[in-house]
């Protein structure tokens, strides 16, 4: 059964073919692009009943949900390996891209990549990296997984600027790559092409932003579910207790912030965010907000703006446990015309004279805050609730407040 929810998917009887969500930072399951404004991950009925069952105030902190799609693997004789969607049940339509229709779109992408003008980079030319996803799909690109993007920023392979030089940062965010060939290992693990696969469709909450820059946070002070075995139990108390989620109640899962003085993008790992100390943690959030030139203090009074509208939701909601979950701070990379002008009139670079109640319309930074990863939230009334809650949820308060605390502390040169 495919479920569809305020979704336009034209032909119901085309095949799409899934791209990794470049964009992703955090999270061990693989995110997928359906199109611009969508992406999808795998289904889980705990998740899919809570997005059903959604509270109004909490809407405007979370992606909208689209609803539900089929998804099938597809593996070709060159051994490529695709996933396959349709909005239509698509058990026919697994086996519609051929192998001619899959290594001609590989060549597409080699031809557009090695003749296009623009830049291949991750900012916003997406087939250099639908060419890094054929290349890692394949057989051989599963060993270049291993050995040459492991996450190494000394390394940029296959990524160079319009001169020819490589940068020393990777012009892509490596996170969701690797969790796509996770992904794909397990499902081709037990290959078959007539297996049908349920995945959510949920909003790109990044699509509007030309160099999205996200903080992936876990928040709260407890990670394991109700339904947690005790070996997992003990091992995320373990986790939280030895990282900033036991000392302030939210640690960094990914982050990637534009770097406007050379172009690219910095990235940072879940492992890097375990080995943070409070003090750690701060600074984080301080290179979080700095785009290599100066702290973008205008984003300061917007997100805080947000985080405390969204504290006060979590705090009226009774029963409710958000184990597990993340919080996404979104902002464009690409900073106001008001801000540029402001920095070439100030060579240290810095914007603590601009007005930060700058109502929205008038040149106020593109920020976002959402709520996402909910498959071990509870709450009363849920067909896949453990135990009942009574009260909010205190750790995730306790991590909003300290977020929001550190925040508002947050100045040039601290």
């Amino acid at each position: 059964m495919v479920v569809q929810n305020k979704l336009d998917t034209g032909d119901p009887r085309k095949a799409v073919l899934l791209e990794p969500f470049i964009h992703q930072v955090g999270g061990h399951m693989s995110m997928m692009k359906y199109d611009e404004h969508t992406v999808c991950k795998p289904l889980i009925s705990q998740e899919q009943w809570f997005y059903e069952s959604l509270p109004t105030p909490i809407k405007q902190f979370t992606p909208q949900y689209k609803g539900i799609i089929s998804v099938c693997l597809r593996k070709d004789s060159l051994g490529n390996l695709g996933l396959i969607a349709s909005p239509s049940l698509p058990t026919d339509n697994c086996s519609s891209l051929d192998k001619e229709h899959s290594v001609m779109l590989c060549q597409e992408i080699k031809r557009t990549s090695t003749t296009s003008s623009e830049p291949t980079s991750f900012l916003g030319a997406y087939k250099p990296n639908l060419l890094l996803w054929c290349i890692l799909s394949s057989g051989p690109g599963k060993a270049l997984l291993r050995t040459e993007l492991q996450y190494r920023t000394d390394d940029s392979s296959l990524m160079e600027d319009t001169n020819g030089n490589q940068p020393e940062r990777k012009s892509y965010n490596p996170w969701g790559l690797h969790c796509h060939q996770l992904h794909l290992n397990r499902m081709s693990s037990k290959l078959d092409e007539n297996k049908l696969h349920q995945f959510l469709l949920l909003e790109n909450v990044v699509s509007k932003y030309q160099y999205p820059c996200i903080l992936d946070l876990k928040m709260g002070t407890r990670q394991h579910g109700d339904d947690a075995s005790e070996e997992k139990k003990t091992r995320h108390i373990m986790k939280c207790e030895q990282s900033t989620s036991g000392s302030l109640g939210v640690r960094i899962c990914g982050m990637q912030v534009y770097q406007a003085d050379t172009g690219q993008f910095l990235c940072k790992d879940k492992y890097y965010g375990r080995k943070l100390s409070p003090d750690g943690f701060r600074q984080a959030l301080y290179q979080f907000l700095h785009n290599g030139n100066c702290l973008r203090t205008d984003l300061l009074a917007p997100i805080v703006s947000q985080l405390k509208a969204l504290l006060s939701v979590i705090k009226n909601q009774s029963s409710y446990r958000f184990y597990s979950s993340s919080l996404l701070i979104i902002y464009d990379g690409q900073e106001p015309k008001e801000n540029k002008e402001t920095l070439d009139n100030h060579p240290q670079g810095c914007f603590q004279n601009i007005n930060r109640t700058m109502p929205h319309g008038t040149g106020h930074p593109k920020v976002d805050v959402r709520m996402i990863d909910f498959a071990h939230t509870t709450y009363k009334g849920s067909k896949y609730n453990h135990t009942i809650y009574d009260g909010p949820d205190h750790g995730y308060i306790f991590g909003l407040e300290n977020l929001v605390n550190i925040l508002e502390n947050t100045r040039e040169g601290e």
